[in-house]
């Protein structure tokens, strides 16, 4: 049994209370909405204990007894999880069609464990359905406590989605299964700082232009995104559920992707839209930082500073991530994206800036 477990183990034990459940043969089933589970990111309870979601990078932690567990499950598409079993990973499960058995663990040994699943693709590509958590009769779910009081929220395009990170040729084309947003940036910032993380994300798109558009400006942009409960259904967001202490913004390599470029004006009136919409749900000292994307056009930096100087809020900052940050052949993952050692150089630039807006302390451990 690894520390974290004994550390954790009287904890465990006093939330050994009873929760809702279902006999079904030798089996046990715990609601997906169970109190013993903990949802990080925008999800959706139903009245059947069904919890829905389909944003990028939500996942869920719980504490089981035993030696297996399933879950019941239903996706309007193909889903990828990575599942991490005591603080390493176990594997990576699928989730689609409809009311599908899935093994999350298995061939362990059996006593006290920590889970935690995530969701590793975009929600373009399927929203899951959570229904239940199945183990043997004899054991149950346990609740765990909070491990991080920070939480930072990234709103972002396919490199906070870690589109295509686990490829291993640039020009090979996008595989769903090689998308894996726990080896972005984004996840490598948050694990670095010992903090909860909401990816608000979607590959293509951008301010005011989404990627490829034939117009300057798009319909649907992450603008609009930003303010829904998911990722590809219009339904609003209760933004009480939670504030986050810092939000990163990486937004603007799809707008200048190809021709015809957004205006400037049409541009920064679309950025500070963001900003205004963090400030009136987030309050008005929540620090924001700006990212200016690695490889964008020399000349939309300017667009950046009037964004800023506009603004004029001391909570604002901008990040210039410089040209050539990362190895444009040794760094690639698939389609010509940043591949895991790509997106260490990311965070490693990021990190210390992090820091000093924040006051958190640099710790001497790996970016991973």
């Amino acid at each position: 049994m690894s520390a974290l477990i004994l550390y954790l183990f009287p904890l465990l034990m006093w939330n050994m209370a009873t929760y809702d459940e279902k006999q079904e043969g030798q089996k046990v089933e715990f609601p997906a909405n169970s109190s013993a589970v903990r949802y990080i990111g925008r999800t959706m309870e139903e009245l059947d204990g069904t919890v829905s979601f389909d944003w990028v990078g939500t996942y869920l932690e719980t504490g089981f007894t035993g030696n297996q567990l399933s879950i019941r499950a239903s996706d309007t598409g193909n889903s990828y999880y990575n599942v991490f079993l005591d603080g390493k990973q176990h594997r990576v499960v699928k989730i689609s069609g409809k009311d599908t058995l899935i093994a999350l663990v298995t061939g362990v040994d059996k006593g006290h464990h920590i889970l935690k699943l995530q969701k590793r693709s975009e929600g373009e590509f399927g929203k899951s359905s959570l229904h239940s958590f199945v183990l043997p009769s004899e054991e149950c779910l346990l609740e765990v406590p909070r491990m991080h009081t920070r939480h930072i929220e990234f709103i972002g395009n396919s490199l906070t989605c870690g589109y295509g990170v686990e490829g291993k040729y640039s020009d090979g084309s996008f595989l769903l299964e090689e998308e894996n947003c726990n080896l972005s940036f984004a996840c490598i910032i948050a694990r670095y700082f010992n903090a909860d993380y909401t990816l608000i994300a979607h590959s293509g798109r951008g301010v005011v232009r989404n990627y490829g558009d034939s117009l300057r400006i798009s319909r649907n942009t992450m603008k609009d995104k930003m303010l829904n409960r998911f990722d590809e259904y219009p339904i609003p967001w209760d933004f009480e559920t939670f504030r986050p202490d810092l939000v990163v913004i990486n937004l603007g390599s799809n707008d200048f992707s190809t021709k015809p470029f957004p205006f400037k004006r049409d541009f920064v009136d679309a950025y500070k839209q963001i900003i205004f919409q963090l400030r009136l749900y987030y309050g008005e000292k929540l620090p924001i930082l700006c990212l200016y994307p690695s490889g964008i056009q020399t000349f939309v930096y300017s667009y950046y500073e009037t964004l800023v100087d506009e603004l004029a809020d001391p909570s604002v900052y901008l990040l210039k991530l410089q040209d050539g940050l990362y190895n444009g052949t040794t760094d690639l993952g698939a389609a010509w994206h940043p591949g895991i050692s790509g997106h260490k150089k990311m965070a490693m630039n990021i990190i210390p800036y992090i820091s000093t807006i924040m006051g958190w302390d640099l710790e001497n451990k790996p970016i991973e």
